[in-house]
This record gives structure tokens, sequence and C-alpha cells, in this order.
């Protein structure tokens, strides 16, 4: 009789989530279909984005920003402390072009992770009256930035993230990423932004932000020991009052985040903890709710019989209806809805992985520095008014 009943409310609340999915998904709209704004209406942007010893690419996705559709660009690099050819090869591309300002850091600030004090640098240095905050491995349309911020100003948003096109190559990794996704629409439903205080957003590939509004919520001076900066930045952001919007970037801004699943497993690992503010708690908490949403129904396919069996049938298949809800947005292959019973244990594992870790070390390596623990959770106890 409790498997019937915790059957049902699962059932229950993965069809609520599919519902609000559905209708939620239908107002968030594509990058690539917002009206782009004319020469005259377009206001100064600064470009940021940092960059350690990746000399490799550093210039092809330096040349990309340099040649996207804007009269008025700015692009400020941040060389942070790089081992390599990338801090030459920045001074070279800035001698060939005056609208790129190269900022080379040689020492990390004690108190900082190192990409945060990168683009609080590359903030510093800014002139334009929008900022966006990228990465150097995303490539965006040439009319990526006049779209983008025709958006801001017709809705009169002060932040949009986008949420990237992500090339793969294998359907586990595939599989992986509609797995992550669909928790993000779960937790931060961004059809909400403009309804709920709690909904906020931020994504590292996309964030353009007005400046002045970046400059009242204290900038990443506020996040100086933030991982998650770029979420972080959103949170903030709305903590300050800021509008917020989010748009799909398929065939505007794309890239290639992890080359497979394995890659994505421990690339992930720095991130896993610090999403449950490095509480281990909250870190179960969020296990036993995920495990019930999606492994539950599973196992109660086989260990249940009667009716709760068809409740749990039915749980399993509004779950792949999620999972093909977030798939229709995307172009990954659908075969990759085979792992479905495969990546819940996938991400748990992840995240378990690296909450062992991080404890057995006592805290996170990242761009070669190692940060201690008990800074992460002091920081992230004083920067975040709400979790």
């Amino acid at each position: 009789m409790i498997a019937f009943w915790v059957s049902l409310l699962v059932c229950a609340l993965l069809l609520r989530q599919l519902l609000a999915l559905q209708l939620g998904l239908r107002q968030v709209r594509s990058l690539a279909d917002i009206e782009a704004l004319a020469d005259a209406e377009l206001p100064t942007l600064s470009v940021i984005v940092s960059a350690l010893d990746e000399a490799a690419t550093i210039e092809p996705a330096l040349r990309s920003l340099l040649a996207l559709d804007h009269p008025r660009l700015q692009v400020v690099a941040i060389d942070d402390r790089s081992t390599d050819a990338t801090g030459a090869i920045l001074d070279h591309l800035a001698r060939d072009d005056p609208r790129l300002r190269v900022i080379h850091v040689a020492t990390l600030p004690e108190g900082w992770l190192g990409k945060v004090h990168a683009l609080h640098l590359g903030a510093q240095a800014a002139d334009g009256e929008f900022l966006l905050f990228t990465d150097a491995d995303v490539h965006m349309a040439p009319d990526a930035l006049r779209r983008a911020l025709g958006h801001c100003v017709r809705e009169r948003l002060d932040h949009v993230a986008v949420l990237p096109q992500l090339n793969v190559r294998e359907s586990l990794l595939a599989a992986l990423l509609v797995e992550s996704q669909a928790l993000f629409y779960a937790t931060l439903p961004p059809w909400k932004l403009a309804t709920s205080p709690r909904v906020y957003v931020g994504l590292g590939a996309f964030n353009l932000v007005r400046a002045d509004a970046y400059r009242r919520a204290g900038g990443h001076q506020a996040l100086k020991l933030e991982v998650l900066d770029d979420l972080a930045l959103g949170r903030q952001l709305k903590l300050h009052g800021a509008r917020q919007g989010l748009l799909l970037g398929e065939g505007a801004v794309a890239l290639e985040w992890y080359r497979d699943a394995r890659g994505f497993m421990h690339g992930v690992e720095k991130n896993s903890f610090a999403a449950a503010a490095y509480s281990v708690p909250r870190a179960l908490a969020a296990s036993v709710g995920f495990a019930a949403l999606r492994v539950w129904p599973l196992v109660g396919l086989v260990a249940t019989s009667g009716p709760a069996r068809w409740v749990n049938a039915l749980a399993v298949a509004a779950g792949l209806a999620i999972h093909w809800r977030v798939l229709r947005t995307t172009r990954w292959p659908a075969r990759c809805l085979l792992w479905f019973p495969l990546t819940p244990v996938i991400m748990l594992a992840v995240l378990w992985r690296a909450v062992l870790l991080t404890l057995r070390r006592g805290g996170i390596a990242w761009r070669g520095t190692f940060y201690p623990l008990a800074a992460l959770r002091a920081a992230r106890r004083a920067s975040a008014t709400w979790r």
C-alpha cells in the first residue's frame, strides 16, 4: 500500500513537471528568431573573455569575436596566468585590431577564484553600455549580438542569458546533457523569470548584462569564490532588481562543452557539490528527491504489481516525455533516450564522487589553484541571500 501511494505521488509530480515544461517552453524564444537592431539603435558593447593556457585555440576564438557584426564593439581579453603562448598571441592580435584590449594577470590575489578575478578585471576595463561575458570556445552567428541586444532593448531587460547549442559526438553525452537540462528547467524554470523572485538565470557561454545593472549588483567583486560564477551572477543581479530573460541559442550560439561523457563526468565535479552549497545534508536531500523521481519509477516497474505497477509505468512514460520535450529544443540524436534508465545513476554517482573528493581533499583545485572548503563555504554563506 505504501508503495502505491509513493508511486502515485511521484507520478503526479512528474506529470505536473511535464505540463509545466510543455507550456513553459512555448514562452521561451530562440535567439535566431529575434529581430536584430539597426546600427543607429545599437548600444555600445564590450565582450569579456578570459583565457588560461589556450594557445592552441585562442586565435581563431578571438578572431571570431572580432568578426561579430557590431559597429561599436570592444573585446577585452584577459590572459589569466597562462604559461604558454596565449599572452603573446593576444598581444599580436591587439596590435592588428584596436578594438581588442588585452589584460595580463601575473598573480592571483588571495580570496579570489582565478576566472572570477579575470572577469572582474575585464569588466573594470570595459567601456560598453552592455557587457557580454562569454568563453573562448563559444562560436556565435555574426548577428547574434544585434539580436540579443534587440531583445534586451525591446523587452527592457537588464540581463539576458542564452542557452547555447551544445555540439555532441556521442549519444551518452547527449543523454547526460538532456538530464542536466531537464533538472535546470525543473529547478529554475526560465518562463518564471518575470514572475518569481526566486527564479534567476546565468550561463557562462552568453551572459549579456547592462553595465549599470552589473555595477549596482556589485559585479564579480561580490562573487570572489563562487565556482558557479555564471549562475551566481544571475542570482546577484536578480537580488538587486534586474529584469532577466533567457533565449535558446540553437543556430546562433554554439560550443562543444565536452568531447565525451567521461569528460562531462570529470568536468562537472567542481560544480556538483557547489550546486548543493557544499552541504552534505543538502546533497543528500537532493539525491533522495532526484532518485524518487527518476529511479523509483523504474524500480517500481519490477518491484511492484497491480495498480502500483501501472502507476509506475505512467511515471516512466512521463519521465521519458520530459526528456523528449527537452530533446526537441536541441540537435542531439533521438537514440540518446536509450540511455534513459542509466543517466540518473550516473548523475548521482557524479555528485557523490564530487562530494567525497572535495571532503577528502578539503577543497577543490581549479585553474592550477587550490581553494579550501572552509573558504568556499564561508563565501557561499556570505553571498547567498536565498538558496
